[in-house]
């Protein structure tokens, strides 16, 4: 069984640092890159320095990866570029590419896994009735941070950040990105909670 899950948590890190590598080689615009790839290259080896002593389920490192796709996609073509988002936009007749959405709606939904398993693990809470809330307090924290990021990079870079703000015009962009994320979180814990109990359960 251990052999088992060693192959599956491999196999992700394989695939992520495939689509890492192969995203650096020519992305439209090398600065945005680094900016948008800069959460995989934190948490990636995050993951692997603690893997040992503190490992995560298969669910939610399944759903790191996903997210670590995501925000590689974006950073190859810039989010305003992606060729899934255009495709998405004349399917549903969207007045943009929605592909930022997708990424702004993951960053809540994959967090509230990550903030879900470390609370429960940790026992950080001693009523489980707040988890719920606490979780989505932490996703739009974590959001509410990420538009702080890009404010400072609107500030610092001027027009050299519009590729990294991705904001298409939409003078609500950054409530929308926050409203998705929160969300995301909790459609996480609706729809992924007693799954993830079960995991939990065959990790303890």
């Amino acid at each position: 069984m251990a052999d088992r899950a060693e192959g599956f948590e491999w196999t992700l890190l394989a695939i992520v640092l495939a689509a890492l590598a192969a995203s650096g080689i020519s992305p439209h615009d090398r600065l945005t890159w680094w900016m948008e790839v800069a959460p995989v290259l934190i948490a990636l080896p995050l993951i692997m320095a603690t893997h040992r002593r503190f490992p995560l389920t298969r669910l939610v490192l399944a759903l790191i990866a996903v997210h670590a796709l995501i925000l590689i996609l974006g950073g190859t073509y810039t989010y305003a570029r992606v060729p899934l988002g255009f495709w998405l936009q004349d399917v549903f007749d969207f007045a943009r590419n929605p592909y930022d959405r997708i990424g702004h709606f993951a960053q809540g939904f994959v967090p509230a896994m990550v903030a879900r398993e470390l609370l429960l693990r940790l026992q950080v809470l001693r009523r489980p009735r707040w988890l719920f809330f606490l979780v989505c307090c932490i996703c739009l924290a974590i959001s509410a941070t990420y538009e702080l990021i890009e404010w400072l990079a609107a500030v610092l870079m001027g027009g050299e950040a519009e590729d990294f703000l991705g904001t298409q015009g939409d003078p609500w962009d950054t409530q929308s990105d926050m409203a998705l994320a929160l969300l995301g979180a909790a459609l996480a814990q609706a729809l992924l909670g007693r799954w993830h109990d079960r995991w939990l359960a065959r990790l303890r």
